[in-house]
């Protein structure tokens, strides 16, 4: 396995990160290849327990080489205090371990600032922002209206491109949202404690990438949310905004001539949700919040409770499906063993109909969950690590779970820590 990508299969938090901090064992480098300071990929090692938002879920192996790419919205301010932050835990950060492209777009204040002013204006009508500035950041990266990285390292050409977007991106704050204008004082201010810090870090990592593809390294590339929170391909327009499927991890690395040995998707053994949008399984009142508490469903970067139901059986075969997972990484299932049933979204009615086909967004939240229950096993699980060890009706539920979605479950997750896990 040369070449592998790590996606989610659901709306994100489905347990990317505790499987990329696994899995890098067997890689060289590790690549995040979209999406920005937004969501947090929580890993437990002997390090410590971090939410990783933007820094690669690699950072922890020594060796592995973990890299930025093209694909991402480049927070210099946030990713600095991360790194800030993994580094007094012991953890050694330096441009040999840690490399940002060249080409990344830089994720500017004034992104986070015009996510805040459009989601109130949007009032209850809002998409569910997380107010990291991603949606107003790829749409000024597809107007060609961004700073890359590398012009950090060319100070005059900086200051002349950073003053013709001020002005327009003034035009905007002002007389569009009514807000304060930006100074030249203040970005010189903003570029002096964040981006000064980083720029040891950036480099060209496409030819770093094509020479380690020559030199036959493997190479993980790590996703961020999941693949119904897609631009593309999810629930429109409760997305991301940039492309979370495996499908654009070669172009969002810097590395579009890679080709993909497997795509490992990550699943969680019930279904969680943050933000706003269609939620078909959705549970609610005292069932969500035991679900709630037993799984610690609050959002790594927000803080605010996910919204949580059964594993939605029609979602995550569609997921797999988009994503092109060739193998599936089940976790969380030591947390339904409190259950003397395990309720599973089966199917959706729509129209009075029983369906297994994913709808068409406008028509998601028209349907129905179908809801079926399996047997629990009513006993803790973390502690195994064997098939074997597992009770029957925890691998009846897994084994289920894998003929229903039309992917082999190779991983099975009992808790957060590294070797929480079950090889299959």
């Amino acid at each position: 396995m040369q070449n592998c990508a790590i996606v989610g299969i659901n709306w994100g938090d489905e347990g990317k990160g505790r499987m990329v901090d696994l899995l890098t064992r067997d890689f060289d480098v590790v690549v995040r290849y979209q999406g920005g300071g937004n969501a947090g990929h929580t890993v437990i090692n002997e390090y410590g327990k971090f939410a990783l938002h933007l820094l690669p879920s690699g950072i922890f192996r020594p060796g592995v080489v973990n890299i930025l790419g093209n694909g991402v919205a480049l927070d210099p301010e946030n990713l600095w205090k991360e790194m800030e932050e993994v580094a007094a835990k012991g953890v050694p950060l330096s441009p040999e371990n840690l490399k940002i492209s060249d080409r990344a777009s830089i994720l500017m204040p004034w992104h986070r600032e015009l996510d805040g002013l459009e989601e109130a204006r949007l009032k209850d009508k809002k998409f569910g922002s997380t107010k990291q500035g991603i949606a107003p950041f790829y749409s000024d990266k597809y107007q060609k209206k961004t700073i890359l990285a590398g012009e950090l390292l060319y100070p005059q050409h900086l200051k002349e491109h950073l003053q013709d977007l001020l002005e327009w991106k003034n035009l905007t704050l002002t007389q569009v949202y009514g807000a304060p204008a930006v100074t030249m004082a203040e970005l010189e201010g903003w570029l002096e404690a964040y981006c000064e810090k980083i720029k040891p870090y950036i480099c060209d990592t496409g030819a770093f990438l094509r020479q380690a593809q020559s030199q036959g390294k493997k190479i993980l590339f790590e996703a961020q949310l999941g693949a119904l929170r897609d631009l593309d391909y999810g629930i429109h327009p409760y997305t991301t905004s940039s492309n979370a499927i495996a499908a654009y991890a070669p172009v969002g690395s810097g590395l579009p001539s890679a080709k993909l040995d497997a795509v490992v998707g990550v699943v969680k053994a019930y279904s969680s949700c943050v933000g706003e949008g269609p939620f078909t399984c959705e549970l609610f009142g005292a069932e969500a919040e035991a679900l709630r508490e037993a799984g610690a469903e609050y959002g790594a970067k927000t803080g605010r409770p996910r919204r949580v139901g059964p594993l939605d059986i029609v979602a995550t075969r569609y997921g797999v499906q988009v994503q092109g997972a060739t193998c599936i990484a089940l976790t969380k299932l030591d947390v339904l063993s409190y259950m003397d049933e395990i309720p599973v979204c089966a199917h959706y009615r729509l129209d009075g109909e029983i369906t297994d086909a994913f709808p068409f967004p406008a028509r998601l939240a028209d349907a129905q969950p179908v809801v079926e229950y399996k047997p629990g096993w009513k006993c803790d699980i973390s502690g195994a690590r064997t098939w074997e060890e597992l009770p029957q009706a925890a691998r009846d539920y897994v084994t289920y779970v894998e003929e229903q979605i039309g992917c082999h479950i190779g991983y099975v997750s009992v808790g957060p820590e590294r070797d929480s896990i079950i090889l299959r």
